[in-house]
Formats: C-alpha cells, sequence, structure tokens
C-alpha cells in the first residue's frame, strides 16, 4: 500500500520541492490546515492578464502534502485562471474515482497521486493544496 501512496515522484517532489518559499506580488493567495494531520499550506499566484505567470508554496506536512503543493505550483504557471480551475476539478473528481479508474491526461504528474484514492484518510493530505489554490482563486 505504501509504494502506491509513495510514488518517486512523490519522494522527489518531498524531498526537493519545486516553487516553495514566499511569492512576492502574489496577487491570489489562500492557506489552509488539516487539523486532523497537522497539514497547513499557503499557496500563491501572481495573476497578469489571463495567465499564471508565477506560482509558489510555503507549508508544512507529509510528503503528500508538500509533493501536492510542488506539483500544483509547477503545474499552475502557464495557466488561465479558467484552466486551472478546470484542472483542480477534473483532480477532485479524479481522486474520488475508484483505484482502477483512469487517470485524467491533462492532471500530468498529479497522476503520482493515484494511490491515496485507495486510502481514504490520505486524500486530504494530497488535495489540500489544490483545495488552497481553489480558495485563492475565488478571491478575484
Amino acid at each position: 500500500m505504501s509504494a502506491a501512496l509513495y510514488h518517486a515522484t512523490i519522494l522527489d517532489h518531498d524531498r526537493h520541492p519545486r516553487c516553495a518559499g514566499p511569492l512576492p506580488g502574489a496577487t491570489h493567495e489562500a492557506t489552509l490546515d488539516n487539523p486532523l494531520c497537522g497539514d497547513v499550506v499557503t499557496m500563491r499566484l501572481v495573476v497578469e492578464g489571463d495567465r499564471v505567470t508565477a506560482a509558489a508554496f510555503e507549508g508544512r506536512g507529509c510528503a503528500l502534502s508538500r509533493a501536492s503543493a510542488s506539483l500544483w505550483s509547477e503545474l499552475a504557471h502557464g495557466c488561465t485562471p479558467a484552466e486551472l480551475r478546470a484542472r483542480l476539478e477534473t483532480f477532485a473528481r479524479f481522486v474520488a474515482e475508484p483505484v482502477d479508474a483512469p487517470v485524467p491526461a491533462e492532471l500530468g504528474e498529479l497522476a503520482a497521486l493515484a494511490g491515496v484514492r485507495a486510502v481514504k484518510a490520505r486524500r486530504g493530505c494530497a488535495t489540500l493544496p489544490s483545495r488552497a489554490l481553489a480558495a485563492a482563486l475565488l478571491g478575484e
């Protein structure tokens, strides 16, 4: 079970997170926590015109939460807010699907989080960053 949860991509993004740290000039920001496990994440975006030109996260938590935040920060860059919202919705549906359900191609490396579909208790860890991004976009 842990092998499915801790895919090599997840371990890499946890150990070497991308886009981690403050984001000066952020236009969108939201912080969420998971009181059940103690994970906390702040997702920040810079939206200029109709594109996300920068994304970053800060937080503390488990490997799934940190890796998900890193993956989402990379994925958000270059998207329009509408494209990002669509991917967030696709991801929310994806993690709730059965383990053997196909992985939507538009999720890219987020497919590495497929293991959480088999462990309901870990879904909150993997979805915390995406829920924070969705909350940040609501502030438009």
